[in-house]
């Protein structure tokens, strides 16, 4: 964000010191660059300013972090590997060159994306389980509206067979079905969606990055909802439309 990074043709940097955005905000630095900041007994100089990054929890806030150099700290070493090399190969003279220069302990290695899809594994797992669950809550849901679907038509067989002699089209018969279920299905839908939104909304304040909870969800939501609905509910209303109302009458 301001100054510069580290350089290795700059022997003071050693001396040197980067400070992320909350670091800077905790300290009440105006102008970091330049100034002289004690850190781990010495005083460092201040050279450059990153961004905030999640390095720890992802449900923490992002902490206050001073990057520099300590002779024997090093615990790890950070290396974008090859492109143009196969990753076994990239690792094979890895491997060589810590066995050279430290052969009494073991060639250990991660890869970041790997380390930082596991900050995430729950997630993920929740993720699965919620469409399982949501898959077979829509399936149970359209058995329940197909059932009463048929149980509505066959209470109003005599209506139905009614306003057939009186000259209703099939389309009017359709709809006057259909319409109790679509203002059902809206009024669970309003219901719903206050709900997921207030619990969805409180689930990611706890995270430091986080999205937010777009419009179009609910719009595609309730799009989706208003097909299954009447998909399901359609082929009973339009049977009972069809049918002849003779049968239905003839007991009258």
């Amino acid at each position: 964000m301001q100054g510069r990074d580290f350089s290795i043709a700059r022997p003071a940097d050693s001396t040197a010191i980067l400070l992320n955005e909350a670091a800077v905000k905790v300290m009440r630095l105006k102008e970091p660059i330049g100034q002289v900041v004690k850190w781990q007994g010495t005083n460092r100089t201040v050279v450059g300013v990153i961004n905030n990054f999640v390095w720890g929890s992802p449900y923490d806030p992002v902490k206050p972090a001073i990057i520099g150099f300590m002779k024997g700290w090093t615990g790890g070493i950070g290396l974008r590997l090859n492109p143009n090399k196969s990753i076994s190969e990239d690792l094979a003279i890895l491997q060589k060159v810590y066995k050279k220069y430290n052969p009494d302990y073991p060639f250990e290695y991660k890869f970041a994306d790997e380390v930082f899809a596991s900050k995430f594994q729950t997630e993920r797992l929740l993720g699965a389980l919620s469409s399982w669950f949501t898959g077979l809550a829509i399936f149970i849901s359209c058995l329940g509206l197909f059932g009463l679907a048929s149980f509505s038509a066959e209470q109003r067989k005599k209506e139905i067979g009614i306003r057939k002699v009186l000259g209703a089209s099939m389309g009017r018969l359709w709809f006057n079905l259909s319409k109790e279920f679509i203002v059902l299905v809206l009024i669970s839908f309003l219901i719903g969606a206050s709900i997921s939104f207030y619990y969805m909304t409180g689930w990611l304040q706890k995270y430091t990055y986080h999205t937010s909870i777009s419009i179009w969800v609910f719009v595609i939501t309730i799009s989706i909802s208003m097909i299954l609905c009447l998909v399901t509910v359609s082929f009973q209303a339009i049977k009972a439309a069809i049918s002849n109302p003779v049968n239905s009458l003839r007991s009258e």
